[in-house]
């Protein structure tokens, strides 16, 4: 069946974007459930991600395709099909191709300085970019899903205080419900302050850019002499810059965090940028109770294989470990002060 699936792609990128592929091995790191990857390439040597995507919308390709076009530097932009569109459609779902560049990912490393300073310099050409009409009608405001984040959060916090007895059984749904109940006044607070501030931060004064979403160090890779390259566009907004720096000055992943030294170099690339910490805590919030309540949300699926839930409950631990996005978006919340 896989391999059935992965001819038909090459058979329609071939009809769609005229490339006759050799091979094709598929990518499994990710977390987009709704999208399978492969690394293909061609009989001459050229290398391509071939995406086909189940969710959302081709808003991401269009973002690509108009930042490589403005000059920003380290976006790889869609190929197009012989009739001009950056997807064709593949039973129900979008089938894209971008050229593939590079096989070293930031998590893997190791970043050089100049890397670190690269990944603040395209940061800042993304920002910099004029919002088109266009983009403005494809693109979501940024934390705009808060309401239905918060209405998962509160769902499963019900169900986990309250477990079935029998799917208690299960070692990992026990080991859920300990970890939901030991931050249950964290969640409170972030649950509470996220739909506390939202009109503040609607009426809070600032620049809206076109942010990428979700830059952390899983969606960049790594070239030579500091080159790097932001990929995986999906999730693109339009916000204010604290919606993307957070990822710098915030501390997403638990399992990659980001130095001080770092996170200067990241800012001496960008530029002059001054931070509302008030804002920048929020966005915090709401990536931290989206991470806990999807991830989490995952690792009850008893249906799934268990190497995934397995995976979904080692996030789950990062997140409310000391260096967790849990915890520091809950102290971020409590002190504003510590990002001035």
């Amino acid at each position: 069946m896989v391999q059935d699936v992965a001819r038909q792609v090459a058979e329609q990128v071939r009809t769609g974007f005229g490339l006759r592929l050799s091979t094709m091995e598929p990518v499994t790191y990710g977390a987009d459930q709704h999208a399978r990857l492969w690394l293909a390439q061609t009989a001459d040597g050229g290398r391509y991600a071939v995406k086909l995507s189940g969710g959302g919308t081709p808003a991401g390709l269009v973002v690509t395709a108009y930042l490589a076009e403005q000059g920003v530097p380290g976006i790889a932009a869609p190929l197009r099909a012989a009739d001009g569109r950056m997807f064709v459609d593949h039973d129900g779902r979008r089938l894209s191709v971008v050229p593939w560049v590079s096989d070293r990912r930031a998590l893997d490393g190791p970043m050089t300085g100049a890397h670190w300073r690269a990944y603040g310099e395209v940061l800042a050409a993304v920002h910099a970019v004029p919002v088109t009409d266009e983009l403005s009608r494809l693109l979501p405001a940024g934390g705009a899903g808060y309401p239905s984040i918060l209405t998962a959060t509160r769902a499963l916090a019900a169900r986990l205080r309250d477990p079935d007895p029998a799917d208690l059984a299960d070692p990992l749904v026990a080991e859920l419900a300990g970890a939901w109940s030991a931050v249950a006044d964290r969640l409170e607070v972030l649950t509470r302050e996220v739909e506390g501030r939202a009109v503040d931060q609607r009426d809070r004064p600032g620049a809206t850019v076109v942010c990428h979403g979700d830059p952390h160090l899983g969606n960049l890779l790594l070239g030579a002499d500091g080159q790097v390259w932001l990929i995986d566009w999906d999730d693109a907004v339009l916000a204010p810059p604290e919606c993307d720096l957070m990822f710098v000055l915030g501390g997403v992943l638990a399992f990659a965090p980001i130095t001080p030294e770092q996170q200067q170099a990241v800012l001496a690339g960008y530029g002059k940028v001054d931070i509302d910490p008030v804002r920048l805590a929020w966005f915090l919030a709401v990536r931290a109770l989206d991470d806990f309540s999807d991830w989490t949300r995952q690792a009850l699926d008893l249906d799934a294989e268990a190497a995934d839930r397995d995976r979904a409950a080692r996030i789950v631990r990062g997140l409310v470990s000391p260096m967790g996005l849990v915890t520091l978006a809950d102290a971020a919340l409590r002190d504003n002060d510590r990002w001035l």
